[in-house]
């Protein structure tokens, strides 16, 4: 493990198919950051600093991202992050996660709810995203076809795009979140091979099931990003009993990265309304 200078340390959690990667700093009601595919913890700096003062601030590379290992079994992300919540004796906590993390984050509310206070999403409803808006297709399609002739370097580009979304150029972004991005997702793609096989096994009916999530939700969504992101969180918070939809303005997917004051503000307004579901998680 390796001390860094907020405070926090960098520990791996070894399990019966190598080892996931997570940061842990301060004390307190545990708070666990889930980050988006193809990046990873990096991405929460920003809110790593300003939580662990008041809470236990969690925040795991998921398998196959980050320095965490890559799949060689079935698995799901949801079992992943129970059993490191587990391990580490805590729970309820808070679930935060922007895109793939937040699909993570309803996965774990639906299949582990003894392990979960609340939940918060950005971009994204739950694991089983769909797409329509033709910005989307077209960005997907680019990547994809990026991939298919080996071309990593289009395959960034269309990643990062989302940083920006449809309604601004990427020169918009500033570019240091922009290189944070690409570095993140540069470090995970060059993990994998092509046509190695997707081992991730997905959770049943996340739609359906959707309204048995006995916890409050809350979305936090960018207001430039695309129409396919925030109607699947809006969706979600429709469908749950207990939740409601805010904005971050001159944000498009990665709110937390580019207008991290605002949504920080949002996130502990939210906490401060939670109620008290146990003592574990100080340790």
């Amino acid at each position: 493990m390796s001390a860094v200078a907020d405070h926090s340390e960098t520990f791996s959690f070894p399990t019966s198919d190598g080892s996931l990667s997570y940061r842990d700093a301060g004390e307190g009601r545990p708070l666990v950051l889930l980050h988006a595919g193809f990046f990873d913890h990096r991405m929460w700096e920003d809110q790593i600093r300003a939580f662990a003062p008041r809470h236990r601030v969690i925040a795991p590379d998921a398998r196959g991202h980050g320095a965490s290992s890559n799949a060689t079994r079935p698995f799901r992300p949801a079992d992943d992050l129970a059993a490191l919540l587990r391990h580490l004796d805590v729970g309820p906590a808070v679930l935060v996660g922007v895109s793939m993390g937040g699909g993570t984050a309803v996965d774990t509310a639906l299949e582990h709810p003894e392990l979960v206070r609340a939940v918060v999403v950005s971009g994204v409803g739950t694991s089983e995203p769909y797409f329509e808006d033709p910005w989307s297709l077209e960005v997907l399609g680019e990547q994809s076809s990026a991939l298919a002739a080996g071309d990593i370097e289009g395959w960034l580009i269309g990643h990062v795009r989302f940083a920006a979304g449809p309604h601004r150029p990427l020169g918009d972004v500033d570019p240091d979140i922009a290189n944070r991005l690409r570095a993140m997702a540069l470090r995970t793609i060059s993990k994998h091979t092509a046509g190695e096989p997707d081992h991730r096994l997905p959770v049943p009916r996340t739609w359906r099931r959707a309204a048995s999530i006995g916890v409050p939700v809350l979305a936090i969504n960018g207001a430039l990003d695309v129409s396919d992101h925030t109607a699947m969180a809006e969706r979600l918070i429709r469908a749950v009993p207990d939740g409601r939809a805010v904005s971050v303005e001159n944000t498009a997917h990665f709110p937390n990265m580019e207008r991290p004051t605002e949504f920080n503000a949002l996130l502990a307004e939210f906490l401060d309304t939670l109620p008290d579901r146990g003592p574990r998680g100080s340790g």
